[in-house]
């Protein structure tokens, strides 16, 4: 009997084996694997504060809370790259908003957690890098209508959260709380303030997203901070940059502003990328505004209107074409008519549907439409 069961134990063993690995092969690449791969929990800070004011990570549930936006932000590498990138390039534009505006320098990572420093809109509603909706950008003194929407122009949109941030830290006297009215409104942060009688936000039981709010900016600050700590080796030759601007008055109305951008020598698409707060093609300004125009120094953009081959030949983009208008003789025959002007019958047909009949008669007009040589 004895001898039996460890016969059997020897049988399941090698299945069990066999079961995981199907052969010395796959035994190499999962050594292989293990030796190669592995995925660490980042080292806790010993300290986080947000605007000067201190996270109480000794508390469990705030140190978990923490640590799971560290590890969602550090192992979402394609988005904290870019978070990385854009910050080079969006930062010198913010910070010296924010710090004129009084409102402590940290606010920029609320920027990215907003949007991600991108011009989105929310399924709310909520526009631009700072997510700004409709009524709370006309009450900080945005201008939006079918033709302007300055909630997606950073400058101004920047100074209106600004304007709203300062507000909030008046009514709620801190800088943590504010940033958490950015997200749920002061109405609905005072509500719950008072329902749950506590003044700080760590006390406060949230929704999900307003729970999660200030742990992901101090996350975003933390990683953005010390990118090497936490495996980001992004080089200086990587990062998104602006291109120097100079501002162009506008003060009347503009009929296409493809055209327009001809005339600062760009095309449609740069002109609307550094001013997407010009929502429509057109400009009417019944008002008779001033605006001013974001345009690259000149170099960085042109409008050429052509192909570059790899071997460096241009080939322009427009196909120019004639119109030719034959009349037709006696003699002429369809089949001949477009031979000798290089096209298909079918497409000579095509072009003449109208003037068609089953026979071609003298006097009838044709008109061919062909690419000039």
């Amino acid at each position: 009997m004895k001898k039996l069961s460890i016969f059997l134990f020897v049988i399941i063993s090698i299945s069990f084996v066999f079961s995981v690995f199907n052969g010395p092969e796959d035994e190499r690449h999962q050594t292989k694997f293990n030796e190669n791969y592995a995925i660490f929990s980042p080292n806790q800070p010993n300290e986080i504060s947000f605007a000067g004011e201190k996270m109480p990570l000794i508390q469990n549930d705030i140190n978990e809370r923490f640590d799971r936006e560290i590890l969602v932000n550090t192992y979402w590498q394609s988005q904290t790259v870019l978070f990385i990138k854009k910050a080079h390039k969006y930062f010198p534009v913010i910070e010296p908003i924010l710090k004129n505006k009084g409102i402590p320098d940290d606010f920029k990572y609320l920027a990215i957690a907003e949007s991600g420093l991108a011009n989105v809109v929310s399924h709310s509603g909520a526009t631009g890098f700072w997510q700004i909706m409709k009524d709370t950008g006309k009450e900080n003194g945005l201008l939006i209508n079918k033709e302007v929407d300055e909630r997606y122009h950073l400058i101004k949109s920047t100074k209106a959260a600004c304007n709203y941030l300062n507000k909030a830290y008046t009514k709620f006297g801190s800088w943590t709380l504010a940033a958490a009215s950015y997200n749920m409104g002061m109405t609905g942060l005072n509500k719950q303030m008072k329902k749950q009688n506590v003044e700080n936000y760590y006390d406060l039981l949230l929704n999900n997203e307003t729970a999660r709010y200030i742990f992901r900016i101090a996350a975003i600050k933390e990683i953005l901070s010390n990118q090497k700590t936490y495996g980001f080796q992004i080089r200086k030759k990587d990062l998104y940059k602006l291109p120097p601007l100079n501002q162009v008055l506008l003060d009347t109305s503009v009929g296409n502003f493809a055209n327009y951008a001809e005339q600062l020598n760009l095309n449609y698409k740069i002109l609307k990328e550094y001013n997407p707060w010009l929502r429509q093609a057109e400009l009417k300004n019944e008002s008779n505004f001033a605006y001013f125009i974001d345009v690259p120094e000149k170099g960085f953009y042109t409008s050429t209107n052509e192909t570059v081959l790899i071997n460096d030949e241009k080939v322009e983009n427009t196909i120019r074409l004639d119109t030719l208008n034959i009349k037709m003789n006696k003699t002429m025959s369809l089949k001949k008519v477009a031979e000798t002007n290089g096209i298909e019958i079918e497409e000579l047909f095509l072009q003449n549907m109208n003037a068609l009949d089953i026979e071609v008669k003298k006097g009838d007009r044709l008109q061919i439409i062909k690419e000039s040589l």
